[in-house]
């Protein structure tokens, strides 16, 4: 066997070992979100806006039909006059479960800021969604989708948080874990109010 082979099978082993090491001592969730990049908030205005002109957001899309942990329909459209956080997670998504405390705090402190939070599920069994809030002690609402998801809320990646400013426009998409919890970031929601 030459050294080249030999050289990838030693990498190779050593990766697999690895895996399997964080797997069985139940580290490979807080490892692998810590390994996804966790971007800064940015807005969704154009970046390049003049200091001093308002920013020019997207309108945001309001027909998004929901079901929330109780079985009731909602409407997006229900919200709209509010400022929205709204959340696409999984159970099966290690990122979205590390910052979950996170957002949990960041609700507790403002439900009574008039801040709606849409944490939208996009587990196949809702049910799954639904028994880990409970099993978590999680305050907010989880959601499903009725019917299909708007175009403008289509990610390729999970977690994806979007806020909708009091105005009904889109001010932010972060796509990846985000770092929530700070006072920096409830200092943005109220804003857009």
């Amino acid at each position: 066997m030459n050294k080249k082979i030999k050289k990838n099978l030693l990498v190779f082993g050593s990766i697999l070992v690895i895996a399997g090491g964080l797997i069985f001592l139940g580290l490979q969730t807080n490892v692998f979100s810590t390994l996804q990049e966790t971007a800064k908030v940015e807005d969704t205005a154009e970046k390049n806006s003049e200091a001093g002109t308002k920013r020019n957001y997207p309108a945001a899309d309001f027909q998004l039909q929901l079901l929330n942990s109780e079985g009731e329909e909602v409407n997006l459209e229900e919200f709209r006059g509010k400022v929205i956080f709204m959340n696409l997670w999984a159970t099966w998504c290690p990122p979205c479960i590390v910052e979950m405390p996170d957002i949990e705090n960041l609700y507790r402190d403002l439900k009574d800021e008039d801040i709606v939070f849409i944490m939208l599920s996009l587990d196949h069994k809702f049910q799954k969604a639904v028994d880990f809030v409970e099993k978590n002690n999680y305050s907010f609402e989880i959601y499903e989708t009725v019917k299909g998801m708007p175009d403008m809320y289509i990610t390729q990646s999970i977690p994806t948080t979007f806020v909708i400013n009091a105005e009904g426009e889109l001010v932010l998409t972060h796509i990846g874990m985000g770092d929530f919890d700070t006072a920096e970031f409830r200092e943005f929601l109220l804003e857009q109010k």
